[in-house]
């Protein structure tokens, strides 16, 4: 995503509880399920949302035409049966499922493909590059048929159909594309409710406060265990976590604190379930016109940082420290920041601060932000031991700003931010997605960092457009040599994902793509 996603650890309780209105209320076989959360909604149009926990509404409020294998990355059917591409790779074709209704009741066909398709490419809004880099046009050929037709040649298309922002929409319900014009709240919607194809429907909506989703009637797939899924949002992990340690929530899920997991996972009433997740952190520059235009100074920045001791001081050693924006595990990384600067090299950052005339008396002042909220209570905490690192060298002076999710947004878009904290959960599982995404002349636009260079989207476009694996590997690996020479942004640590769930629950799947489907959860017998 570029997905700015929330903090590095996802942590999940779900409980095997049924509720009329909340948890510890019998109703039949535990039909409702609560969690909480200390995220927030962003904005509920697919065209211009880009955050973790408002995707993680859309896939479970409305659907693709293709999917993932719950809790895996293989690709299966969803709304569409079958599809296939030509000879060249550039066109791909879908047959879609007959009598599929929307959850108001409009019929689901190909238009309705191709109307979301140009009404999220023509709001062009944050997300809209998985569309615009790589969709020519959408053609519909036949009712229960549809052709995209792309580009250049793109061997993991499925996949990027698999986003949001490629789901489709109930054309009577939604306003047709305007550039810049999307939807904040459900009520801006005709009828004044969000109507998908997902499993379940949005029935109520309290900004900050609660959502209520209840089974979509219409949904074709199965019948999910829970019939309502409640979601409360909470101010700060300590409230969360005694909600759920009271009884009050039955799932907790982004973010709480690195203590709480500990205690937590000494309560024999909880599993905890630890895996590393391709969910990363980093520090973003704006290189266009901040005082980081110079690279020299992005370089001395990225010096400084030691991500050991992050990872031990803010997360007691629950994330790994990363030396690359592909993170550890994947196919193709190379751990270049460790090699061109280590940890902490005070040494290195002064050599290249003195050259620019940089001394004790006149240091590289700059501001440093991060959002209070949105990565979770750490999120000072990992400002904080930032600031300590890079001023271990008199020659920089750093002065911590923080701003809420949505001002946050917006300064790194006006580029008011020199430097900021970022986080991202992947789009699609590929290296394609943790270099274009951010490095890309488009991608770079969504971060707010700016950078541009044809030569890399020379080799963007090439490493998109070909199923050669040497070919990829070698561009790859040449284009994480190069960022630690423009440090476009500097990779910090990587999240793991920690679900804690109580024993009487079953079906909790999230794989490597980090979709996390209500529909799959059903209580014990």
């Amino acid at each position: 995503m570029k997905r700015l996603i929330v903090v590095v650890l996802v942590l999940l309780a779900a409980a095997g509880l049924g509720f009329a209105g909340g948890a510890g209320e019998t109703q039949g076989a535990s039909s409702t399920l609560v969690y909480g959360t200390t995220d927030k909604i962003s904005d509920i149009d697919p065209a211009n949302a880009y955050d973790f926990h408002t995707w993680e509404i859309f896939y479970n409020t409305m659907q693709g035409l293709v999917g993932y294998e719950p809790g895996g990355s293989t690709i299966v059917p969803a709304l569409a049966t079958s599809w296939s591409a030509n000879a060249a790779g550039d066109e791909f074709t879908f047959k879609l499922r007959s009598g599929v209704k929307f959850s108001d009741g409009t019929p689901f066909d190909a238009n309705a493909v191709k109307w979301t398709i140009d009404r999220n490419a023509t709001i062009a809004g944050d997300p809209s590059w998985l569309i615009t880099d790589f969709v020519k046009s959408v053609e519909v050929v036949d009712p229960l048929t549809v052709k995209f037709i792309l580009k250049n040649p793109v061997p993991f298309f499925p996949q990027l159909v698999a986003n949001p922002p490629y789901y489709p929409l109930s054309p009577n319900i939604w306003p047709a594309g305007e550039k810049g014009k999307f939807l904040k709240d459900p009520s801006e919607l005709k009828g004044g409710a969000l109507a998908g194809l997902g499993a379940y429907k949005m029935t109520s909506f309290k900004r900050d406060e609660e959502i209520v989703l209840d089974y979509n009637s219409n949904y074709w797939g199965k019948e999910p265990a829970y019939k309502k899924v409640i979601i409360r949002y909470f101010a700060d992990a300590t409230t969360m976590r005694l909600a759920l340690e009271k009884g009050e929530v039955d799932l907790v899920y982004k973010s709480l604190n690195p203590s709480d997991i500990n205690d937590l996972s000494k309560n024999a009433n909880l599993t905890v379930f630890k895996n590393e997740g391709p969910f990363i952190r980093y520090l973003a520059f704006e290189t266009s016109e901040s005082v980081f235009k110079d690279k020299r100074l992005r370089q001395a920045v990225a010096a400084l940082v030691n991500r050991p001791e992050i990872a031990q001081k803010v997360f007691l050693g629950q994330v790994a420290p990363l030396y690359s924006m592909v993170p550890n595990g994947m196919q193709y990384q190379k751990t270049t920041f460790k090699t061109a600067f280590g940890d902490g090299n005070v040494a290195a950052a002064e050599k290249t601060l003195s050259s620019l005339g940089y001394t004790k008396d006149k240091p590289f002042a700059f501001d440093l932000w991060y959002s209070p909220s949105h990565y979770g209570d750490t999120e000072a905490n990992v400002a904080d031991v930032l600031k300590a690192q890079l001023e271990k060298t008199p020659l920089i002076k750093v002065t911590i700003k923080s701003a809420e999710w949505a001002t946050y947004k917006s300064q790194w878009h006006d580029k008011q931010m020199p430097v900021y904290l970022l986080g991202w959960y992947p789009d699609y599982v590929d290296p394609d997605n943790y270099t274009a995404a951010f490095a890309s002349t488009t991608g770079a636009i969504g971060n707010g960092t700016y950078f541009s260079n044809p030569a890399w989207d020379a080799m963007f476009t090439q490493e998109q457009s070909t199923t050669n694996e040497a070919t990829r590997k070698t561009i790859f690996e040449k284009v994480q040599d190069m960022w630690t020479d423009e440090v476009p942004t500097a990779p910090v640590f990587q999240g793991y994902l920690i679900l804690v769930s109580k024993k009487n629950v079953t079906g909790v799947k999230i794989g490597p793509p980090m979709i996390f489907l209500y529909s799959e959860l059903a209580p014990t017998k």
